[in-house]
């Protein structure tokens, strides 16, 4: 049979896969809790108040690879994988690094010049192809959970400025949200307000919007505040709940290229 006997036409929905991240306490894990039937991949003890399925707390890749190895190996009924969090598992994956090249510090592996790094990318890529198998060969969820991080991005067409994003090394934070279908950014709402400060100054004022301290959101394409993607033409924002971000797919509109802005 010739290849062109086995183009395919048309969509071919997968389950989502989602890196989602914010400032600590916005409530992440509790998004990632109501997800389909999910079973999280602790790498950090934070998840004492939620009522969820966990592995063992993991300290070491190996531990987080070995509860992958068993979902992808093994019957159960779990329809969405949770890691939380990514920036606690890249410590892990800086340690056995720093194991394979019999040294104190990434930075100084496989002969220094931040190689460490790049050789951090091959763990990377091992759990991400055991993520793929749980999407493609048991149909789950992959959600990916990070805390944030403030970094100045140097855009060429503009002054330099600050903006959100995972606090992942710019290696793995461009891997891991290349292979996602969406980065999402949760924060609260804010509106700016400049004022005179005497003296020929101004300052700005962040005034919150709706209650307590201000409406939790998602934001689903990225700006100058923040890094954030989606390939699934969703609005710019959403409410911050995993039923808000299904109702959202559920009446999406297909995009020719995702929508991704920073």
């Amino acid at each position: 049979m010739s290849l062109l006997a086995k183009v395919q036409r048309g969509r071919s929905p997968k389950p989502p896969r989602i890196l989602l991240y914010g400032t600590p306490g916005i409530g992440k894990t509790t998004v990632g809790s109501h997800a389909p039937n999910p079973v999280f991949v602790p790498t950090e003890d934070g998840l004492g108040e939620i009522d969820c399925a966990r592995f063992p707390l993991a300290t070491s890749v190996d531990q987080v690879a070995a509860a992958l190895d068993e979902l992808v190996h093994q019957e159960h009924d779990f329809e969405s994988v949770v890691i939380d969090s990514l920036d606690w598992l890249e410590r892990m994956i800086w340690d056995r690094v720093c194991e394979e090249f019999a040294v104190k510090n990434v930075e100084k592996a496989d002969g220094g010049y931040g190689r460490g790094y790049q050789a951090a990318l091959v763990h990377w890529r091992s759990l991400v192809a055991k993520l793929d198998r749980l999407r493609t060969e048991r149909g789950m969820v992959v959600i990916l959970i990070a805390h944030a991080k403030v970094e100045k991005f140097d855009d060429p067409e503009a002054l330099p400025y600050d903006r959100y994003s995972p606090r992942l090394h710019k290696l793995a934070a461009a891997y891991l949200g290349e292979w996602c279908d969406a980065v999402l950014f949760a924060t609260r709402k804010f509106r700016t307000q400049t004022q005179d400060a005497g003296f020929g100054r101004q300052r700005t004022i962040a005034h919150a919007i709706g209650r307590d301290g201000g409406d939790r959101i998602l934001r689903t394409v990225g700006g100058p505040s923040c890094v954030a993607k989606n390939r699934y033409g969703l609005t710019e924002e959403l409410p911050l709940s995993w039923a808000a971000f299904v109702a959202a797919l559920s009446t999406h509109q297909p995009e020719t290229e995702e929508q991704t802005h920073g």
